[in-house]
């Protein structure tokens, strides 16, 4: 993509509303525009970074077994009624009249949907287990919107349903996401803390939510020292096994957050524990049989009964996502993007655009960079180089390639990672180097 045909209106300054790092950079970098409290409109560079990281959580969540669907974003009250939510989830549910007055509600959640999408479908223990997953937009009025889409009222959101016959088999798809979960923010460069959680209006006894480790989080994170260095990545995994042994494996190492730390029973020594902060980016929940009772999702247990299937639900905060990773990667000058959620691996820039010699080198590399389907940035603008530097480093691409008339001269280009210093390579070892 050509810069001056892209549509990215970065500020030079730090808008006044922005608290936080990622709000600040997100606005600053043209990634998003609020469009009223909470609500946000993502522009072309922040939909890229949207888009892997949804791509990423659609990778793990198939490689699980789980199927994608899409649900309705408006849903009927009398679902809600049914389950026994309607009146107890609170104010965050944004409650809708229509012109025949039906009670409707723009969904906070899906359980009530999918769990009747699956009484009306599935009748006998030989069709499960199902594990049903969406990516999808979902709202909360938030009383108090801030810190731009780390607490917005409408978010991006993957959310997936398991059913199964009894716990034992339950606790095998809880298991399934425990694990997928892990993964799925490792490869966002991201070092992720599952910890036991409270279930709290969704319901259920079991449940976890997942911490990843940034300097700006809102919560206080105490952990064995261990979990800096575990790579969820390097575990050989076949989601057709057990996995509770590995489950196990990661739940003993100590972690708690500030609300539930004691200093006094904490088994780990005061000279090895981790202090720092932390975002919760997923969670986890096992919650039996409380809404197939209460909406009678049942099946045929092959013995002549009818019983209610064991669900869990699984939440990924997508949007809030490209927030915590900017929280946990960026420095003075801007983002620092890990390179599988960039929205461009390089950004290419010419130091002297109208130079004969300087443009045909960057349209050669440009051309190449395209061809090997390397997604580049080029900044091909009559602008002052430093205001290019200062542009790209402030959207974050991993690399940066500048030529300019000395380098040209000479046959060689500058190439570096975004932050560290750049070197003087010859274009086609630039080329290699990035294809």
């Amino acid at each position: 993509m050509r810069r001056s045909k892209f549509f990215m209106p970065t500020m030079k300054e730090n808008p006044a509303e922005a608290q936080i790092p990622s709000h600040c950079l997100m606005l600053r970098a043209g990634m998003v525009r609020q469009t009223a409290a909470g609500i946000y409109s993502w522009l072309p560079l922040g939909y890229r970074v949207l888009k892997k990281i949804e791509q990423i959580v659609r990778e793990e969540m198939d490689a699980t077994g789980a199927q994608e669907i899409l649900m309705p974003t408006i849903q009927p009250a009398e679902l809600w009624r049914e389950s026994g939510r309607y009146d107890d989830y609170g104010k965050e549910m944004l409650r809708i009249t229509d012109r025949h007055e039906r009670g409707l509600l723009y969904g906070p959640t899906h359980e009530e949907i999918v769990t009747d999408i699956f009484r009306n479908s599935v009748k006998s223990y030989r069709d499960l287990p199902q594990n049903l997953y969406q990516i999808h937009w979902k709202f909360r009025d938030e009383v108090r919107p801030r810190f731009g889409v780390m607490r917005g009222r409408e978010f991006f959101m993957k959310d997936n349903y398991s059913f199964d016959i009894d716990k034992d088999s339950a606790r095998r798809s809880y298991n399934k996401m425990f694990v997928s979960y892990l993964r799925c923010f490792a490869r966002m460069g991201l070092t992720p803390i599952p910890m036991q959680a409270d279930s709290g209006a969704i319901g259920g006894d079991m449940s976890h939510e997942f911490i990843v480790l940034a300097d700006t989080g809102e919560s206080a994170v105490y952990c064995d020292p261990t979990w800096l260095y575990t790579d969820p990545l390097s575990l050989e995994i076949d989601f057709d096994d057990d996995l509770q042994p590995i489950v196990d494996r990661w739940t003993e190492l100590y972690a708690a957050t500030d609300d539930k730390y004691d200093a006094d029973n904490c088994p780990i020594d005061e000279s090895r524990l981790y202090t720092g902060r932390g975002i919760e980016v997923g969670h986890i929940f096992y919650f039996g049989t409380k809404y197939s009772t209460a909406m009678g999702a049942t099946v045929s247990d092959g013995q002549g009964r009818d019983v209610a299937v064991e669900m869990g639900s699984y939440g990924i905060g997508v949007s809030r996502l490209a927030g915590a990773i900017i929280e946990a990667s960026h420095d003075d000058n801007g983002i620092v993007w890990p390179e599988s959620v960039a929205p461009f691996k390089v950004g290419l820039i010419n130091l002297r655009s109208g130079d004969g010699p300087c443009d045909a080198v960057c349209e050669n590399i440009y051309a190449s960079l395209n061809n090997a389907g390397v997604e580049t940035l080029y900044d091909e603008r009559d602008e002052r180089a430093g205001v290019k530097f200062a542009e790209m480093d402030l959207i974050g691409l991993p690399w940066q390639v500048a030529v300019g008339p000395r380098g040209v001269k000479a046959g060689t280009v500058e190439i570096g990672r975004r932050g560290a210093a750049r070197e003087e390579v010859s274009s086609e070892s630039a080329l290699a180097r990035l294809a």
